[in-house]
């Protein structure tokens, strides 16, 4: 895996080519190579709040704006692609207006579709064609991490599709339509995914041929891949990248960004 404690001086113009050598020989993902697909055109109705969930500000940043942050500081992300009705494209103009210069990358716009399927077709569809990898997050997982994010996609340069996840705590039971327990599932095989979902996108195009040949239907960005027989590689990331979809969820998101405060301070 690719050292990025030492990119830094990598980094630098004069090293760019440097630094695409040293991490493919350490099994890293070049720079620059993956396009991030950040989905944000829900509506977000189970939040009960009058404007979309991702929208809504906690420690004074909309919700969209924390994993747009992520992906733009990421030196293996080489543009990023929201996909937002346009009354909304503000609030990412102006999280990106905000960062450093070093972290400027190509942004651009997408559409959202009917469904979720939809959304992350216009979106890949708005992506450079040389790019090896997409990326596709929703926006309303603000708190997932760099380094969670970097695992999943090494693993889908790796293994052609990855997806974040964690192993479930709770005892799962299947239920019949009558509210009668069917049967236990087997806690050990069950991950709760998240995103990001990191598929190459010869891998994806084919996916959702097959969507469309098919006229299926899929409820997470990876089961396009399930449904064409690929595999998928489960990474395992962190509990901590919750999706916000109720205002428990917020409370849960501000203990979270209060203890990551608490932890800088103190290192």
């Amino acid at each position: 895996m690719c050292q990025y404690g030492q990119l830094s001086a990598l980094r630098a113009p004069e090293n760019r080519l440097n630094l695409r050598a040293f991490c493919q020989a350490a099994g890293g993902v070049d720079e620059g190579s993956v396009s991030a697909i950040i989905l944000a055109g829900g509506v977000g109705k189970r939040m009960g709040a009058p404007i979309p969930k991702q929208y809504i500000k906690v420690e004074g940043k909309p919700i969209a704006s924390y994993s747009l942050e992520m992906f733009a500081k990421m030196p293996e992300v080489g543009e990023l692609v929201v996909v937002c009705l346009e009354e909304w494209q503000y609030i990412f103009e102006e999280a990106y207006k905000n960062l450093p210069d070093d972290y400027k990358k190509p942004l651009i716009w997408a559409r959202p579709g009917g469904e979720r399927q939809d959304s992350v077709y216009n979106g890949f569809k708005a992506t450079r064609k040389d790019a090896s990898l997409v990326a596709i997050h929703d926006s309303a997982r603000p708190l997932v991490n760099a380094q969670d994010a970097r695992n999943c996609m090494i693993d889908g340069v790796k293994d052609g599709a990855a997806v974040l996840g964690v192993p479930v705590k709770p005892t799962i039971k299947e239920v019949n339509d009558d509210g009668t327990v069917c049967k236990t599932l087997v806690r050990s095989r069950l991950w709760e995914v998240q995103t990001p979902q990191c598929i190459k996108p010869a891998l994806l195009e084919e996916g959702f041929q097959a969507v469309k040949e098919n006229n299926l239907e899929v409820t997470d960005d990876v089961s396009i891949i399930e449904a064409i027989g690929k595999p998928v590689r489960i990474t395992k990331g962190s509990y901590t990248n919750i999706k916000v979809t109720t205002p428990d969820d917020m409370a849960v998101m501000e203990r979270f960004l209060a203890d990551q405060k608490s932890e800088s301070v103190a290192a």
